[in-house]
């Protein structure tokens, strides 16, 4: 039984409750408004008090503070739900539904029925969400637009064009995407020609969108981020990778190409330390992607450029707001970099992200962002803060579908002494020797996919960092590498 059910039991005819941030539930009636109990509910209360009761849609939209409207029935009763929130004060107000009208009953007759909430205001669908649910309905990963060129999406990791599509103009592409910016994107696009923000299609996905001019004009990627958030356990991470995540304090990396699943992964590790910890859990997202509802942990989702100015700035306000787990969406600048190696010093768990494709030049492209003068320092500070480091790649899977592949380095004493002597090209030939703790190369990784018949040995060649080793080791299984003419 949901909590409001107790407080929906109470409404009669047009009586309506309104709930309000910082203030007791109240039934309003003919006869003025009473509170239904003395408890003050803060904002964060209410959403969780909607959010128990309400679809996966509405659930999303009061989870990133916008309007929504949902029905919901207790017991013989059917009610509206109207929510919405201007700042940090919430509001939401709760009618009786209106019956439909009865068979050979005069449609005006519901007009004597209670009166709904009013609707919350939608308007036409944007024309771009209908080539978005294409894409959704085909399972790709993005959605291209690029002026003068018909629509493509990436699938299942190679680039496909909508045939049937005609060719994007540039006018069509203004028309197409000026109804979704956000007005702080808009300005920021006619500065700077590059802009990034979120897009959702309730009930459907939320998709990371990157807007751009190139020379054939205005252009668009959309990301798909899926609304069920993919957990530990169907992704199968490691219990070493999972042990990261029961971690008090350090860093913990998880890098890769542009594409490769790093913020899957994050997701569901910040998904399994919601639902084994109990904890405050602070995410800086830029846009944010995966919504978290609360479970065993609180999390606060900012977003750069809405809810903060920066992720460095965000990054410094995160040790005045008591977090015991912070989330870096990226590690941009020196500066963010340099505070979340301060902040995991200081007793909190960081985890963030790198574009970088090993373990090992994870570690060096920190170091290397660092003046010469303070590398020393920093290399001291990273051997004693640094847990461990996810970089993964996707792999084209056979008979459709992706695949990571994961180097998995975790910072024992020995790879600790490497870091702080600056000697970090010995980094892999401690990870070969360190496969009981867990640790795994790419190259052993790759090679594993392929001995399981899920990856082809030339994608595999293609994703491999070290190939001459790569190759020997498909030989001693005798399989061959073949790239066009040339057999490996």
């Amino acid at each position: 039984m949901a909590q409001l059910d107790k407080l929906i039991e109470k409404i009669q005819g047009n009586q309506e409750i309104v709930l309000e941030s910082g203030k007791a539930p109240m039934l309003k009636t003919d006869a003025g408004s009473a509170p239904m109990f003395n408890q003050l509910v803060s904002t964060l209360q209410l959403a969780t008090l909607l959010q128990e009761i309400a679809p996966a849609d509405s659930k999303t939209a009061i989870a990133l503070q916008k309007p929504a409207r949902f029905e919901y029935t207790a017991g013989a009763k059917t009610v509206v739900v109207v929510y919405s929130q201007e700042g940090d004060l919430a509001s939401a107000k709760i009618t009786l539904a209106v019956p439909a009208p009865k068979a050979g009953e005069p449609a005006h007759a519901a007009a004597h029925a209670p009166a709904a909430a009013p609707a919350v205001p939608s308007g036409p669908e944007p024309e771009i969400n209908l080539l978005l649910r294409k894409m959704f309905k085909m399972n790709a990963s993005d959605l291209h637009m690029t002026s003068l060129h018909k629509p493509m999406v990436r699938l299942h990791g190679d680039m496909k064009e909508f045939t049937e599509e005609p060719v994007t103009s540039q006018e069509r592409m203004s028309s197409l995407l000026t109804p979704i910016v956000p007005q702080k994107n808009a300005d920021q696009f006619e500065e700077t020609h590059d802009t990034d923000f979120a897009h959702e299609i309730p009930g459907l996905a939320r998709f990371r969108v990157n807007m751009f001019r190139d020379r054939f004009g205005i252009g668009a990627v959309f990301r798909q981020i899926p609304m069920e958030i993919v957990t530990a356990e169907k992704l199968g991470l490691s219990k070493e990778v999972l042990d990261l995540c029961f971690l008090s304090k350090g860093l913990v990396l998880v890098t890769g190409p542009t594409g490769s699943g790093k913020s899957t992964t994050l997701c569901a590790m910040v998904d399994y330390m919601n639902r084994h910890r109990k904890d405050h859990i602070i995410t800086i997202e830029d846009p944010i992607e995966f919504v978290h509802q609360k479970k065993s942990c609180l999390i606060n989702q900012r977003e750069v450029h809405v809810h903060t100015k920066s992720f460095s700035q965000a990054l410094r306000a995160a040790l005045r707001e008591d977090p015991d787990i912070v989330l870096v969406g990226e590690m941009r600048d020196l500066e963010t970099i340099s505070i979340a190696i301060e902040t995991a010093e200081t007793g909190h768990l960081v985890f963030g992200t790198l574009h970088t494709t090993t373990a090992a030049s994870t570690v060096d492209r920190i170091i290397d962002q660092f003046p010469a003068d303070r590398q020393g320092q920093i290399r001291a500070m990273l051997s004693t803060s640094l847990k461990g480091v996810v970089a993964q790649t996707l792999c084209k899977k056979m008979g459709g579908g992706r695949v990571a592949a994961m180097e998995l380095l975790f910072v024992t004493s020995a790879i600790s002494n490497l870091i702080r002597e600056g000697k970090i090209y010995q980094i892999p030939s401690i990870m070969q020797t360190g496969k009981k703790q867990g640790m795994v190369l790419l190259n052993d990784a790759l090679f594993k996919l392929v001995c399981d018949k899920q990856v082809e040995p030339e994608e595999a060649y293609v994703k491999s960092v070290d190939k001459p080793a790569f190759v020997a080791m498909l030989k001693t299984k005798g399989i061959t590498v073949k790239l066009g003419e040339l057999d490996e």
